[in-house]
């Protein structure tokens, strides 16, 4: 795949999620969750804005600086420490639509993460650092919306390992 065709592609992807986390934020049942699906649906819409003005800079000069791209999403223990509080915040009302929305971002992220990641095997030097850097980007926000799908859900799984309860009997 060619550099404008891939951040054409990577554009793509980053609209479809962005437009599930407005949904998601139109949905959500509280402050709490509004407030994140807010703050993906923005940092999406940021990397829309950054993809597009590299896709000019390509364009024009057949260059791509890769410059430097930012994100707002915590490490994955800052995100785990926020899941505990936020436990404690939600409340006992069917989060059906929620939730929904919440697994087609994940699935979404996912297919996007796989995107980014081929993207690094098959680009050079600086189209690669910026997939590469795209691809940690979305591997954190699936962090954040699989922490939403726990906090909802109760599963009692943090970053994919089963949380137990040692007190139980």
């Amino acid at each position: 795949m060619n550099v404008e065709k891939a951040i054409k592609t990577a554009i793509e992807f980053e609209n479809r999620v962005r437009d599930v986390y407005r949904q998601a934020f139109n949905k959500a049942g509280d402050e709490v969750g509004k407030r994140v699906f807010k703050a993906l649906a923005d940092e999406e819409q940021q990397h829309v804005d950054y993809l597009n003005s590299r896709l000019e800079l390509w364009r024009k000069q057949g260059d791509l600086d890769f410059g430097k791209l930012e994100t707002s999403v915590p490490s994955k223990s800052t995100i785990a420490n926020g899941l505990a509080k936020l436990r404690g915040h939600i409340k006992e009302t069917d989060r059906g639509a929620e939730l929904q929305l919440l697994n087609r971002a994940l699935d979404i992220e996912m297919e996007t993460s796989d995107f980014y990641r081929r993207m690094v095997d098959e680009m050079d030097a600086e189209p690669r650092k910026m997939f590469a850097r795209f691809l940690e980007i979305e591997e954190g926000h699936q962090a954040i919306v699989k922490a939403e799908i726990d906090a909802l859900t109760g599963m009692g799984v943090w970053f994919d390992f089963i949380e137990f309860d040692l007190e139980s009997n």
